[in-house]
Order: structure tokens, then sequence, then C-alpha cells
């Protein structure tokens, strides 16, 4: 009987061994701390571990590492801001079909997967041989994925993983490093395949740019020269309709490899060798000083071992050299001589690491010549290469605006055409030479002769013609209000570049309604795309709306010669016949108001995400206010007028509404209050007095906005009518300003930061003007970790009467409409 127990124990024993050693967890089973899960090649394995050299550590997280290597390697981390304190984590899959960790002394969820739009009932999660932990149905062959931890990455990118954007349900898959070697928890440093204009690697710090690894050439990226296909893997870059990507694969599947994030910003590319040599890095982000972003500034070139590291390129002089003589290369170089659209050419440039292809256009299937002939055509082009340098090149990347980060490559580096004064463009040299020689055989001096005189005379006939039409529509503008001095379109803000109608209405398709993106007080906005494929924004003036020729002039006089990367770019106007026309760089993911209060796009929005969007428009803010030349006050800050470019960073839109003020002046006070209820300050709503404060009030509320999700003025409790703000001040008050966030940014958040925010909202829609900050200790308290001030009570947080008849009424207000909408108010005070 003895013998026939202890065989059953041995077959249980067994047993029990190689259900600890599966790959799959099943909904009858939960993984607890000690126990682990691993790959059927037994490179991988999951389980609970300690980070950092501290074993010892209570703080105990849910990881994937190497099997294969005795030193912890962890490659991906669950819960990376709160670990379970102890022994007390269970990690189980539940119907139908998430990931779940529990403290299973407390009850408390750590952490869990996303609910997927698809049930199955019976759910298994499993550890793939790629690494990839992933949620599928155990019946389904065809392994649809419900979840899996490659669309969330933590600091390593692991072959076959993606580094890019989903176009269709736009989640990014980025890494980003670890507070510290001894806490996974999100640290400052991310690396984002960055999609705006031709796709490049970025590792930023916070929302800045710190690195950049150059746009893919067919065979390596320009910036990594040594980051090609070997031996042992292959790079490449996706890019379709549905998604764009950086990846790549192992070539030799026995050799192990990396990227890996490190906290103090460092993207290394890790080899495993073996145990003796462990793991060795083959290439790393910041190799030199050259790898700096744009340390040398626009036109300005880094080169390693030369004295100083940054010259500029031929041909160019240091704006400002004062400052290169101490060092200080930030402010970049410019041309020898002035460009002059029609008569400028180009000059080859070689062995470059390409500049930054943010603002850049490309085309996979024209040639060389095509590519110059585009970028020739477009006078804010100022420089082209081929797309792919393989086979002898193809394909057209052009930039638009000024080159930045370049570097010298001796031997991996590209040719690239930057555009030149043709004072400085020899016209006879090499092939030149013998092309001008042929042609000078080939055709006629006095065919020439008269085609150039023809050429000039319709050239200066068409300008002479332009100059008569702006003169008479400034004319126009400037008799249509007289009234108001600081809405002038002064003479400067008229020197932007003036589009042809013509050419309008062809980008725009005849202002076909298929094109129209949005519509205001102003008049319709429409999307429209220019010969060359640049795509822009066109705001046309409404001929029945009794503002638009104010907002026009206003708008014009205000933002032409503002240029920051967090305010919408002006690129021109049109002003031909009767109508009045802004064109803008194109913002593809339109305003924040449609993510951030739209409960199916919010979830695109995690916390890193809107707390670069919430930087961005205090750092935009911070500029407007103090660093351009004319202080300008905007007016009509809310979530409609804060724009998203493809990256989902901001941009403060519609300036209309503002004002700008020389000298010391900070503020003034009107009879026409402009703005929006919900985000204008009490003192501007009630007395008209309006100034800096005034917007910080409106950025007050946004902050609050963005880490609720949630509107000001259509905030509903069931406990209390009071609005967002009072709500928010309530909850500080007794300690519980978390309640306040945005379910979606449970799992992305950074507690300190979103605390932090919070606080900083508040202290910005204090009641009275003189307690709130100013934008510039904004952006300090922002990013830094000292301590804040307390806040004092807000304005405009007193109990409303909420009125289906006559929309929201606040005891010391009176009624006023429902409609989110700039609002205009005469004789306020």
């Amino acid at each position: 009987m003895n013998k026939i127990l202890l065989f059953l124990f041995t077959i249980l024993s067994l047993f029990q061994k190689i259900e600890s050693q599966s790959d799959t967890l099943t909904t009858s089973q939960i993984l607890k701390d000690g126990e682990t899960i691993i790959s059927s090649d037994g490179t991988f394995e999951l389980g609970f571990f300690s980070a950092g050299k501290n074993s010892s550590s209570t703080n105990r997280y849910i990881g994937i590492w190497y099997k294969k290597i005795s030193a912890l390697t962890p490659i991906w981390v669950a819960n990376r801001q709160i670990p379970v304190k102890g022994i007390s984590g269970i990690l189980k899959i539940v119907e139908p079909g998430y990931l779940v960790l529990i403290n299973n002394v407390t009850n408390d969820t750590i952490w869990s997967t996303n609910f997927s739009s698809i049930s199955v009932k019976n759910p298994v999660a499993k550890l793939l041989d790629t690494g990839n932990f992933v949620i599928k149905d155990a019946n389904d062959d065809d392994d649809l994925l419900l979840w899996q931890s490659f669309d969330y990455p933590s600091d390593t990118l692991l072959a076959s993983m993606k580094l890019g954007r989903d176009l269709v349900t736009g989640l990014e898959r980025y890494l980003r490093s670890w507070k510290s070697d001894d806490d996974p928890a999100p640290g400052d440093y991310t690396y984002h395949c960055d999609p705006t204009g031709y796709p490049q690697d970025l590792m930023r710090k916070g929302p800045n740019v710190v690195y950049r690894a150059g746009p893919w050439n067919g065979l390596r990226w320009s910036g990594a020269p040594n980051m090609v296909n070997n031996s042992v893997t292959s790079f490449g870059l996706v890019m379709n309709d549905q998604e764009i990507y950086y990846k790549y694969e192992l070539v030799n599947k026995s050799l192990l490899t990396t990227l890996v994030l490190t906290p103090n910003g460092n993207a290394m590319r890790m080899i495993w060798i073996d145990k003796r040599e462990g793991w060795v890095n083959y290439h790393s982000a910041d190799a030199d000083h050259c790898d700096t972003y744009k340390l040398c500034g626009a036109y300005g070139t880094c080169t390693m071992f030369s004295d100083p590291v940054c010259r500029c390129l031929d041909k160019f002089v240091p704006k400002h050299p004062d400052d290169w003589n101490r060092a200080d290369w930030s402010s970049g170089c410019v041309r020898n001589h002035p460009l002059n659209c029609s008569e400028d050419g180009f000059i080859k440039y070689t062995g470059v690491k390409l500049p930054d292809t943010r603002y850049s256009w490309f085309n996979e299937t024209m040639t060389l010549d095509e590519c110059k002939l585009v970028c020739l055509r477009n006078c804010s082009c100022m420089g082209y290469t081929s797309l792919d340098i393989r086979n002898g090149g193809s394909g057209c990347l052009l930039w638009i605006g000024e080159l930045v980060d370049l570097r010298q490559l001796s031997e991996s580096g590209q040719d690239i055409y930057i555009r030149m004064a043709a004072s400085e463009i020899s016209p006879i040299d090499g092939s030149s030479r013998k092309t001008s020689i042929i042609l000078a055989i080939a055709l006629p001096l006095s065919i020439a002769a008269v085609l150039l005189v023809i050429g000039v005379c319709l050239i200066l006939r068409r300008q002479k013609k332009r100059a008569e039409t702006m003169l008479i529509e400034k004319r126009k503008l400037d008799d249509s209000n007289n009234k108001d001095k600081n809405n002038q379109i002064r003479h400067e803000a008229l020197e932007l570049p003036l589009f042809d109608l013509s050419t309008i209405m062809e980008a725009t398709d005849n202002f076909s309604l298929e094109n129209k993106i949005g519509a205001g007080g102003f008049g319709k906005v429409f999307k429209g795309v220019l010969e060359g494929g640049q795509e822009v924004a066109v705001k046309r003036l409404s001929e029945t709306s009794r503002q638009g020729n104010d907002e026009f002039k206003n708008e014009v006089s205000c933002i032409a010669e503002l240029q920051h990367r967090n305010l919408v770019k002006l690129l021109g106007c049109c002003i031909e016949e009767e109508e009045k026309i802004l064109v803008y760089e194109y913002m593809p993911n339109k305003s924040l108001d449609l993510f951030i209060f739209d409960q199916r796009r919010s979830t695109l929005l995690d916390w890193p995400k809107r707390f670069n969007i919430i930087n961005g428009i205090a750092r935009g803010l911070m500029y407007l206010h103090q660093d351009s030349r004319l202080r300008i006050i905007h007016r009509d800050l809310k979530a409609s007028n804060v724009l998203l470019d493809f990256e989902m960073n901001p941009k403060i839109s519609d300036f209309g509404m503002a004002r700008s003020f020389g000298g010391n002046e900070t503020g003034d006070n009107t009879n026409r209050v402009v703005g929006t209820y919900g985000y204008m300050s009490p003192e501007y709503a009630v007395d008209g007095i309006f100034s800096v404060k005034s917007d910080v009030f409106s950025f007050g509320v946004l902050i609050l906005e963005i880490v609720s999700g949630k509107k000001n003025r259509r905030f509903i409790h069931p406990d209390h009518n009071l609005n967002l703000i009072g709500h928010a001040w309530m909850l500080h008050r007794e300690g519980r300003s978390s309640e306040i966030v945005d379910p979606n940014l449970v799992e992305s958040c950074h507690t300190s930061e979103l605390q932090r925010s919070i606080h900083v909202g508040l202290l910005c829609v204090q009641r009275s003007p003189e307690d709130r900050p100013n934008m510039s200790s904004v952006v300090l308290m922002l990013t830094n970790e000292g301590i804040l001030p307390q806040p004092k009570a807000p304005g405009f947080f007193t109990e409303r009467n909420i009125d289906d008849a006559t929309g929201y009424s606040w005891s010391d207000q009176t009624p006023c409409s429902v409609n989110d909408v700039t609002i205009t108010l005469l004789d306020a005070r």
C-alpha cells in the first residue's frame, strides 16, 4: 500500500512540475509569487521579481526576463508604477479575456490589461517564444490576439516588436526608461518612431528631443551608420495606410539581442555573448558629443575630433558670432547671401547625417531630378535628397524650413542638395560645364535672349499686378475698422507669402464640403493640398461675419511673426478679389476637445501624452506672454483652440480675439468682452478687465479638463452642483484630488506628475489675478519637484442652478447659453 501511495505521489509531483513549466495561464489557474511560466523554447520566463540589485526588496513586480541568462534581465514589466508589497501578489486571467494582478491580502487590484472589444469564453494567456505575452482564445487556431505585451513596451525593444503608430486605432508603441536601475516606474526618457514628415527615430527627455537616429535610407538610419543589416539582425521600416513602424528581426536565432533605453537616457543596442562576456553594447545613442540633438543649430554641422566640434556648412557663417566664440552654437548659421526664390539653385554637400525630417515631404516614386524641380518651385523648400540610396538612389525627400541636427559622417554619410543663392553657385563646374557648352551650341543666343526678355517682362507685370491688388485690399481692410488701432494689419505682417486665389481653389477643390474640417465665428476651415503635396488648413473669411474683418486683421498682425513649436504656424494669406483667406499648417488630429471629451478617443491619450500637451500649451503661452517681440494675450484659450499634430503635440490656434502690447503693458480693459464661458476669468467676464493672468486662468481650467476628461461648464456630480473647478477645489481641500482623474489614465499615470498638475491648475484659477502665477512660473512648477504654494479659493466655483430651458446660471452671474462657443458681450462693465 505504501509503495502505491509513494508511486502516486511521485506521479503527482511530476505532473505539478510539468504544470509549473507551462507557457500558458488558464482561467482555472493562478500564478503566485515564486511560480513562473516559461516560453516553449525555454528562452523567456514570466513571474514575480524584485527590481535592481536589492533582491530582498519587498516591492515585487510581474515581468518577463531571459530564462537562459543567470543575471536577471527584465525586458517587460506589467505593474511599473505600483509594486506589490511582499509576496501577496496573484496573477490570473478572467473572462471575457483580460489579465488582473491582485494583492491577495487586501484584495486590491494592482494592475490589469485593457478590456478587449472581443469577448471569448475560454481565454488563455500565453508566453510566446518571441517574449510576447498574449491573451487569446484557447480554441482559436488563427491566434486572434485580444491583448499583447508587445503593444505596451517598457524600456526594451525585442526582435519582431513594432516601434511606431497604428494609424487606425491611434495606438503608439514606444519605449520609456525606468526611473532608476532599482525602480521600473516610468522615467524621464522615451524613444519613439516619429511619423511626422518622413519617419525617424527620436529620443526625448520629457517633451524635448535629445537624440535623433535620423530617417531610414533603405540600408540604415542616417544618423546611426553602424545599425545596418548584418549576420545577426536585419532592420527595416514598414509604412502603409494602416501603420508606420520600425522593427528588427533576428537573422541568427541562437543569439540574444535587445535595444534598451536606460534611466540616464541612452538607447543601447545590446547583444549577449556568453556568461563570461555577458551583454556587450554594439551601438549607443550617445556615442559621442555630436549625437546631442541640434547641438550646432540650423545649418551647423558637428564633426568629432575637430576644435570646435561645430562648424558652419560651406558658404554659411555664424548667425551670432559672439555666441559662437563662447562655444554656444545653438543660434546656428546663415547663408553668406540671401535667397531669391526665382533665381536660387542647389549645392551638393556630401557625407552628412540628414537633417530633422519632422518638417519634410517625400515621394517614393520620383527621380532625383523630379525631386529637384519640386523643391525649386517651393520657395520654402531648403533641401532635397534621394529617399532610398540603394541601387543608385530613388524617391524624393525634401525639407520645408531650416535644416537642423546635421553632422559629418565621413564614411556612411549621405548627399544632400541645399538651396543657395545664385551668386554662390558656379555656373561652369564639372558636368555643369559640359551641359552649358552643349546648350550654348544647340540654342542660338538670340532665341535665349528673346525668351529671357519675355520672361522678365511677364514676371514684372505679374508682380506689379499683385502689388496693386495687395495695396487695394490693404486699403479696404484698413478702412473697414479704424476704431481699434491694435487690430490693424501692420505693414510688415502683409509681407507674408501671398497665395493666388486660383492656387487656394485648386488646393481645396473649390472649397468642397468634403474638405471642410471646421467652422467658427470667422468662417469655415478647409483642408487643402498644395502642389508638391504639402497639406494645409485654409481659413476662409465668411462674407456674413460681422467680426470677420477685425478677426482677419488681428490674426494676421498677431501671429504673422510668431515662431514657436507650440503655436500653429501661419504659412501665408490671400486677399484677392473679395476673398480674405489665411493658410496654416495642417493639424491631422484636429483639436484637443475631440479627444479628451470623447469616451472612445480619450483612451488614445494616456498620461504621458496628456502631460506633454499640458507642458506644450504652457510653453506656448509663456512665449506669447514674455518671449515674443510683442506681448500677446490670447483671450480665448480653450480645448477647441488647441490643435494636435500627427504626434499629438499641442499648438495654440485662433488668434482672432488676441490683443498685442508693447513695452511693460500686461493688460487693458474693454467694453467688448470676448471669449468662452467656462474659460473666462472672473475679472474679465464681469468687469471687462483682461491681462496675461486672464490667459493663466483659462490655462488652469484646461489643465483640470485634460486631467479629468470633463468639461468645466458641463460637469455634473450627484452630490453637489459645483462645476469642475469647484469639484477639484473641494477634493483638493479634502486630500482626495486623485478622484478627479480620468479613469483612462489609471494604467499609465505618473502619480506625482498628475497630482502636481492638478495643484498647478488650482493655482492658475485662483479668484484674484495677483495670486495666480505667471506662465514662466507655471512651466517651472510643472517640470520641477519643488514644494508648491497652497492655492486659495478659485473664481466661478459657487453653487449653480441647472435649468434645462435656460442653461447654467450662477449665484453671482446672469444666465448664459450652454453652448461652448466663443461669445461677444457688449458693455460688460
